[in-house]
C-alpha cells in the first residue's frame, strides 16, 4: 500500500468518519461499510454480528460498544427515509476490522489501524493511571511531612512520628506495618507506602489530613492524644473500605513507584525529543 493512500485513509478514517457526542468519540457502521470497501449493508452487518461475539467472549459488554441507532437519509426524490445504524467505540472497530476481509485493502488496513490505535489508548490510560499514584504518593509524604510539623509544634518533639504513623498502619491494615511489608516484599529500609495502590495512598492521606485538622482545631498537646486520633481516623477510613468491598490488607502491592516515577520521566524526555513516540511505544 502506497503512503498516500496510507495518509488518505488514516484521514478518512480519524478527520471525517470519527464523530463525537457529549465528548464520546464513535464511528457509524455505515460509514465503517464503505471505509472497508464493502458496498452492501447485509454483507457488512454479517461482520458486525461476529464482531459484536467477539466482544462478547472477550468478556465485554456489547451494549457498551455497539449501539443501535436510527437516522434519516435523503433519497433520490428528495424525499427522506428511516435507515438502521450502529454507534460503534474504536474497540468495536477493532473487533469489526478483525472480523472484516483481509484480501480488502481497505480492511487490512484498518485491522492494523485499529489493532495500534486501541493499543495506543490502553498505554495512555495505563500513563495517566501511573502519573495519578505518583502524584498521590507525593502528596501522602507532602501530608506525612506537614503532620509530623504539627507533632513538633504541639508536643514538642518529631520522634513520636513514626510511632503514630505505624499505629495508623496497623488500624488501616488490621496488622503491623512491618507485617504488611513482609506481605509485599517490601525492602526493610523503603517505606511501605512505595509499594501500596493509589486507592490505600488516598486513604492514607485522607486519615492523615483528618488527624492534622482535629489536632490543630482541638489544641492536642500530647502524643498520646494525636496517636488516638490517628487510629481513630484510620480505622474510620478501614471501615469505609470495607463496606464497600475493599480488604486493604488482602490489595496486591503495585510496583515500585520509583520505578514508575523514572519511567514517566524518561517517557517525558522521549516526548519530547520525538512528538510521535506514543506511536512507536504502541508498536513495542
Amino acid at each position: 500500500m502506497k503512503t498516500e493512500q496510507i495518509h488518505s485513509l488514516t484521514a478518512s478514517f480519524e478527520a471525517h468518519a470519527r464523530q463525537t457526542e457529549s465528548g464520546v468519540e464513535f464511528w457509524l457502521a455505515r460509514d465503517l461499510q464503505q471505509l472497508l470497501g464493502y458496498g452492501e449493508w447485509r454483507n457488512f452487518n454479517t461482520v458486525v454480528s461476529k464482531a459484536k461475539i467477539s466482544c462478547e467472549v472477550s468478556g465485554y459488554a456489547v451494549s457498551d460498544h455497539f449501539v443501535d441507532v436510527n437516522k434519516m437519509v435523503n433519497l433520490g426524490s428528495g424525499s427522506q427515509r428511516e435507515i438502521e445504524d450502529i454507534m460503534l467505540t474504536r474497540y468495536a472497530c477493532y473487533l469489526v476490522a478483525q472480523n472484516g476481509d483481509p484480501r480488502k485493502q481497505e480492511s487490512a488496513f484498518a485491522q492494523t489501524y485499529f489493532a495500534i490505535q486501541t493499543r495506543r489508548a490502553e498505554l495512555i490510560e495505563q500513563r495517566l493511571l501511573e502519573a495519578e499514584r505518583v502524584s498521590a504518593r507525593k502528596k501522602l509524604s507532602e501530608t506525612e511531612k506537614e503532620l509530623s510539623g504539627v507533632i513538633f509544634e504541639q508536643t514538642g518533639g518529631t520522634e513520636s512520628f513514626a510511632v503514630i504513623r505505624s499505629k495508623g498502619d496497623h488500624a488501616l491494615f488490621g496488622k503491623s506495618t512491618q507485617a504488611m511489608k513482609a506481605q509485599w516484599n517490601v525492602p526493610d529500609k523503603r517505606p511501605l507506602a512505595d509499594f501500596a495502590p493509589t486507592i490505600i495512598l488516598k486513604a492514607k492521606d485522607f486519615a492523615s489530613e483528618i488527624t492534622i485538622f482535629n489536632a490543630r482545631e482541638h489544641g492536642m498537646s500530647s502524643e498520646s492524644e494525636i496517636s488516638r486520633e490517628h487510629v481513630t481516623n484510620n480505622a474510620a477510613v478501614r471501615n469505609t473500605l470495607l463496606e464497600r468491598g475493599i480488604r486493604p490488607e488482602t490489595l496486591p502491592p503495585a510496583e515500585d513507584v520509583k520505578k514508575v516515577e523514572r519511567r514517566l520521566a524518561s517517557e517525558e524526555k522521549r516526548s519530547l525529543k520525538n512528538p510521535d513516540g506514543l506511536n512507536d511505544a504502541s508498536e513495542e
